[in-house]
């Protein structure tokens, strides 16, 4: 049912100067892989085939590590290195990767509408590859499509968050209607602890319908005078189509030094264990 993964890619990284002067923030490695690969994995857990990435200047990286690479492949061709570039050979023989640049950084609800001509007019997935999960039984994206099959409505995962913090996210206002699923009615990007409507702050894992791009189209600059994806989806809550999801695993703010690093080292752990 949802086909396409679109992932927003083309910010800066200022966070991770100088790391990310000339290495995109997406590509920087949790243990051996990348973060966007651990999104594109997900997605295609998901059930989806075509990844939609919109990057912008400096971010070649990502279109090289979704390729073939000739040279590095003969040089390890019969050693005991080989199977290190199975994982990656598998997604780039079996499922697309589509780009677009996004020449101006306006908010992410911009980069969303730049998506719209790899998107076309159909359901899709959003995936904010420094937002790293990992789901319980299954990714996060699994849970939302499946949850998407019930609802067929703009889908967003979020979390509780302490007070303190919620002043980084955009909060939902929300009634629940079954266990960790939630009606929203409103949302708010970035509210102070005194404003929030509630603890449930949005993640970067999305379902979006695709009337999402002409509401997007109207939508005027909100938030540090962005174009705010949060904006548009309170257009479509007016109508009771915006289901919030409490998903079920955990998230690694891989945009923060420290989230990074605690990724790495649970992921680490992991990978020990293997």
């Amino acid at each position: 049912m949802i086909r396409k993964c679109l992932f927003p890619a083309a910010g800066y990284g200022t966070r991770f100067l100088p790391a990310t002067k000339a290495i995109p923030k997406e590509m920087l490695p949790i243990v051996n892989k990348p973060l966007i690969q651990y999104g594109v994995e997900e997605a295609i857990e998901a059930g989806m085939d075509t990844m939609a990435i919109i990057t912008g200047r400096g971010k070649r990286a990502i279109e090289d590590h979704f390729d073939i690479s000739y040279e590095l492949e003969h040089q390890i061709k019969g050693t005991s290195k080989e199977h290190l570039l199975h994982d990656i050979r598998a997604l780039v023989e079996n499922y697309t990767f589509t780009y677009t640049r996004q020449k101006e950084m306006k908010g992410l609800g911009h980069a969303v509408l730049v998506g719209q001509t790899l998107i076309g007019s159909e359901p899709f997935a959003v995936v904010l590859a420094d937002d790293l999960c990992e789901g319980e039984g299954k990714g996060v994206l699994a849970q939302m499509v499946e949850l998407y099959k019930k609802f067929r409505c703009s889908i967003v995962a979020v979390m509780e968050v302490p007070k303190e913090k919620i002043s980084k996210y955009g909060v939902v206002s929300a009634k629940e209607i079954e266990e960790g699923v939630y009606m929203v009615s409103d949302m708010v990007e970035k509210p102070s602890p005194k404003e929030a409507p509630s603890n449930l702050a949005v993640i970067g894992r999305y379902i979006l319908t695709p009337d999402i791009f002409e509401i997007l189209e109207r939508t005027e600059p909100g938030a540090g005078g962005e174009i705010q994806l949060t904006d548009a989806l309170k257009e479509q809550a007016k109508n009771n189509m915006v289901i919030a999801y409490r998903f079920k695993g955990k998230r690694f703010d891989c945009g923060s030094v420290e989230g990074f690093v605690e990724a790495t080292n649970y992921f680490y752990e992991k990978f020990k264990a293997k």
